[in-house]
C-alpha cells in the first residue's frame, strides 16, 4: 500500500484561501475587516479614526487585506475608498463550507466516533 505524505503542495485554491485566512487571523485586519462589513464603504481616514493606529500601520494592515483579495480600493481625490471585494468573500464562503465537509455535522447526520 502506498503512502499519503501528510503535506501535499497545494492548489490555486488552497493557498487563496490560506492567504485570506492568514490576513483574517491578525485582530487588528479582522475588526477592519467588520468595520467596512457594517459600514459598506470607507475612506482610509475612517479606518485610521476607528482603529486609533497610525495611517502607515493601517495603509500596511489594508495592503494585507488587499492582496488577500477580501478589500478593493477607489482612489477618490486624496483619498482611497475601501470595501469589501464581493467576489473575494463568496469565495472564502465557498471554500470554508467545503473546507471540512464531513466536520461538524448535526449528530443525527453522522456516526459517533471516539475522539479525544
Amino acid at each position: 500500500m502506498k503512502e499519503v505524505p501528510l503535506i501535499h503542495e497545494m492548489t490555486a485554491e488552497e493557498q487563496r484561501l490560506a492567504r485570506m485566512l492568514k490576513a483574517l487571523g491578525n485582530p487588528v485586519r479582522f475588526r477592519i475587516m467588520q468595520f467596512l462589513a457594517h459600514r459598506q464603504a470607507c475612506i482610509t481616514g475612517d479606518i485610521v479614526e476607528f482603529t486609533t493606529l497610525a495611517q502607515s500601520t493601517v495603509s500596511q494592515h489594508l495592503k494585507v487585506l488587499r492582496e488577500a483579495g477580501l478589500i478593493e480600493g477607489e482612489i477618490e481625490g486624496p483619498a482611497t475608498c475601501y470595501c469589501i471585494h464581493p467576489e473575494g468573500i463568496r469565495f472564502l464562503k465557498e471554500q470554508i463550507a467545503r473546507w471540512l465537509p464531513d466536520c461538524c455535522s448535526s449528530e443525527a447526520e453522522r456516526p459517533p466516533v471516539d475522539c479525544c
